[in-house]
């Protein structure tokens, strides 16, 4: 079992003396040990408040909004609920493009999380309607791509 020929190789390297003459396990001797790849720890550009109630990206748990930031929660997004922010950390924003949304016209980026690339909704560029200008600068985030963290 994987598990014997891990205590096995264990084993070895402690019966394994520094002065030996074998420089080190042969090629069919690997160890689990010595296959694991070691990969760079999470960094996130922003770190949010740990006494504050938060929204992180459920793919990667990456920070994204201040539950102060939220403005609504009755906003539609292409993969159901989504919710109106006043600012996101941690996203990056594609280039602007003009869309037909349900409240009528609106030039919108669409924005993804900057550790994981996952689109998460987009923010509101330029609205054409006067009634819709408060969205202006604000930013979607679909229900579908967050996840609550802290405090909640």
């Amino acid at each position: 079992t994987a598990l014997a020929h891990a205590f096995r190789c264990f084993y070895r390297r402690v019966r394994q003396s520094p002065s030996s003459s074998r420089a080190g396990p042969e090629p069919s001797d690997k160890c689990p040990a010595d296959m694991v790849k070691m990969t760079k720890s999470k960094t996130f550009q922003a770190y949010l408040p740990h006494c504050h109630r938060t929204y992180s990206c459920i793919h990667c748990r990456a920070h994204l909004a201040n539950h102060d930031e939220l403005i609504s929660k009755s906003f539609q997004g292409s993969q159901g609920r989504a919710y109106l922010f006043n600012s996101v950390v941690n996203v990056g924003c594609g280039p602007a493009e003009e869309r037909v949304l349900l409240t009528g016209l609106h030039a919108v980026a669409d924005i993804y999380c900057e550790n994981c690339k996952t689109t998460l909704g987009w923010k509101y560029e330029h609205a054409f309607e006067s009634s819709q200008k408060y969205k202006e600068g604000k930013f979607i985030i679909e229900l579908a791509h967050m996840i609550k963290d802290n405090g909640w």
